[in-house]
């Protein structure tokens, strides 16, 4: 039917161009005479270079001896008795004009609103989606990957994510080796977990895998300002894939159209609601959906309708979180396919000193270290590179063109010495990596730490030591020149010890007058950050922010002892770090002895062998506040 409208269309629109042109070209004759003025008529006829002449209305064509010419007669012009004193042959046509232009032309506008209607009808009934009237059709579109295809060896680092889609498509392609027992081809899988692993990419890996149509579009891409318009796109997106079947649909971030209904200010007749409404009903509704799998992605499940995920409608949950250490360097080894390595480089060094970062993370570290070794003008990426890359993202770029002056400049080097000297002295702080006073992103310096092994929980005692090395920084400056020249530097080491303080008393029933009890719901209602699951009362509020104060007093207070009993190592330390601006983890060590940083035999490899094993990214990057030392993060549980 659309092509039938599409010809008619355009065979109307022929035929009105065609008698257009017949109507009003005038004859060919008319075409080729030149036009002139009236005086030069008559001086041609006074002259005799005028053989024959035709009068057509206002019109008069004539003919002499250099060619056709055309002119208009004047109101009171005797034209007739002029040529015929001049003895010119005369001929008159009749001002009608023929049976056929006349029905052409009393029927031209009707015509011409005719091809209008058929056009708009054409664009709102599927001949053009993109068009002013084609709010209603979805937005989906049919993934055809010729170049730059993704496979299932394109993913790593996810085995078990990968297995279980793994299965989808082997369904696709052999469904009777489960149907024959019994099985049924999932109607839905959901992807879920933090940004940047891989929940995009295992969705063109299966697209690439399948062998099958794949539809793709995005949960903002249902709704619209328009009511009724995100169900319309739905149930249109399910048609196109039910002539498509077997197909799978991916539907990205789909907690743009799925959040709990009845939590908007819309009501019933909210329309993200009835996108939402028309979506489950198609996904399992009265009619069948045979042969159409539903792929969706998003990192806030916790956000999502109940209805939408009961098994029916997504029978599969699927977790990608971050890799773990094999997976880490298996990831490194797909981003590095392209790069060309230096012989120094071991993926699977880096891969351990690189706990909690993503798929994301990694292949932005192996850009960064090409980035880097392309500005020197090296032919291949060397370890170098990449201890330089992760601390770019780390600590963010280096900001050498930032002046301090020397007062600045000793004060960051004896809080961030007192970072250090901490948090070696307290055996369950994490190993120090780097110790840096050059600022780096919005900080004027930097203490890094980073675990040994991928850090999975906390206990009481490490989360107390961790209070004493983030608190070390102010009392590294109390200790050095006293409480009245304290700067506003520890605001950001502040901020992380009372997350961390907040973390042990209200979730994880770290504080004995607290107990065990999860107050963080009722805590953020009452600072008004949320709406507050339940109400506490003033004398359990007093109590919270007492023991919150007592954790970080008594960090405090273990770094103010700590930096006492071992001032000479802080205060060389110090001047180490203002002789050489950053110091990995055994240069500290050696500068804390008396010894230079670098001995003389290993000069040109110190980086790649004296920064401890873990190098690199934290689980969630620090936060580093103009003038604040970059401590490690707030743990999460």
């Amino acid at each position: 039917m659309g092509n039938a409208r599409n010809i008619a269309f355009w065979v109307v629109l022929f035929l009105l161009i065609l008698a257009l042109f017949n109507l009003f070209s005038g004859g060919n004759s008319t075409l080729q005479s030149r036009e002139i003025g009236y005086s030069d008529f008559v001086a041609a006829v006074e002259g005799g270079s005028v053989q024959s002449v035709t009068l057509d209305g206002e019109q008069i064509r004539y003919r002499s001896s250099d060619g056709d010419f055309v002119t208009i007669r004047p109101e009171d012009a005797d034209v007739t008795n002029l040529l015929l004193e001049k003895g010119i042959p005369v001929k008159a046509e009749a001002q009608q004009q023929s049976g056929f232009q006349s029905f052409i032309l009393g029927l031209l506008p009707f015509l011409l609103l005719i091809g209008v209607w058929i056009y708009f009808m054409n664009r709102m009934q599927g001949g053009g989606k993109g068009g002013a009237m084609g709010f209603g059709k979805s937005k989906a579109k049919m993934l055809t990957e010729k170049h730059g295809r993704v496979t299932f060896d394109d993913v790593a680092g996810i085995d078990e994510a990968k297995e279980e889609l793994e299965e989808i498509v082997e369904f696709l392609r052999n469904p009777q080796k489960f149907s024959r027992l019994g099985g049924k081809i999932p109607k839905g899988a959901l992807l879920v977990g933090p940004p940047g692993t891989g929940k995009t990419l295992l969705a063109r890996a299966i697209a690439g895998e399948a062998g099958v149509p794949f539809f793709t579009i995005s949960g903002s891409d249902f709704v619209e300002m328009f009511v009724g318009v995100g169900a319309s796109r739905v149930r249109d997106m399910f048609e196109q894939a039910k002539k498509n079947a077997p197909c799978i649909v991916f539907i990205d971030e789909i907690d743009a159209v799925g959040r709990h209904r009845g939590a908007g200010y819309g009501g019933g007749n909210d329309e993200r609601e009835q996108t939402l409404n028309q979506l489950l009903v198609e996904m399992d509704g009265f009619e069948a959906n045979e042969g159409v799998i539903i792929l969706a992605a998003t990192n806030r499940k916790d956000v999502l309708d109940p209805a939408l995920l009961r098994p029916g409608r997504f029978d599969r949950n699927v977790t990608v979180g971050n890799p773990d250490i094999k997976g880490r360097e298996k990831i490194l080894g797909v981003h590095a396919r392209k790069t060309p390595l230096g012989p120094d480089v071991d993926l699977r060094i880096i891969a351990r000193g690189s706990p909690g970062f993503s798929g994301a993370d990694l292949a932005n570290l192996v850009n960064e270290a090409a980035l880097m070794a392309a500005r020197i003008g090296r032919r291949f990426v060397t370890m170098e590179d990449f201890e330089s890359a992760k601390d770019k993202v780390m600590m963010g770029a280096e900001r050498r063109s930032m002046v301090l002056t020397a007062d600045q400049k000793e004060k960051t080097a004896y809080h961030e010495a007192g970072h250090a000297v901490v948090g070696l002295a307290l055996p369950k702080c994490d190993p120090v990596y780097k110790a840096t006073i050059i600022p780096r992103g919005g900080a004027l310096g930097m203490v890094v730490s980073l675990p040994e092994i991928d850090r999975l929980n906390w206990h009481k005692s490490e989360c107390e030591q961790k209070l004493a090395m983030t608190m070390a920084g102010k009392a590294a400056e109390i200790l050095k020149y006293g409480e009245d020249e304290v700067s506003n530097g520890p605001a950001g080491d502040i901020q992380q010890a009372s997350g961390l303080a907040r973390a042990m008393v209200l979730r994880w029933g770290m504080s004995d007058k607290v107990g065990n009890i999860d107050y963080e719901q009722a805590h953020e209602g009452y600072m008004g950050n949320g709406a507050g699951g339940f109400s506490i009362s003033a004398q359990t509020k007093e109590v919270i922010e007492e023991e919150v104060k007592r954790l970080i007093d008594d960090g405090y207070a273990e770094a103010y002892r700590i930096l006492s009993e071992r001032k000479d190592d802080w205060v060389r330390l110090a001047e180490g770090l203002l002789e050489y601006e950053t110091l990995t983890g055994e240069e500290i060590a050696r500068v804390m002895k008396g010894e230079p940083p670098r001995a003389d035999d290993d000069d040109d490899s110190a980086d790649a062998g004296n920064a401890p094993s873990v190098t690199a990214l934290p689980k969630t990057k620090p936060r580093k506040p103009s003038g604040e030392s970059g401590m490690e993060p707030e743990p999460t549980a």
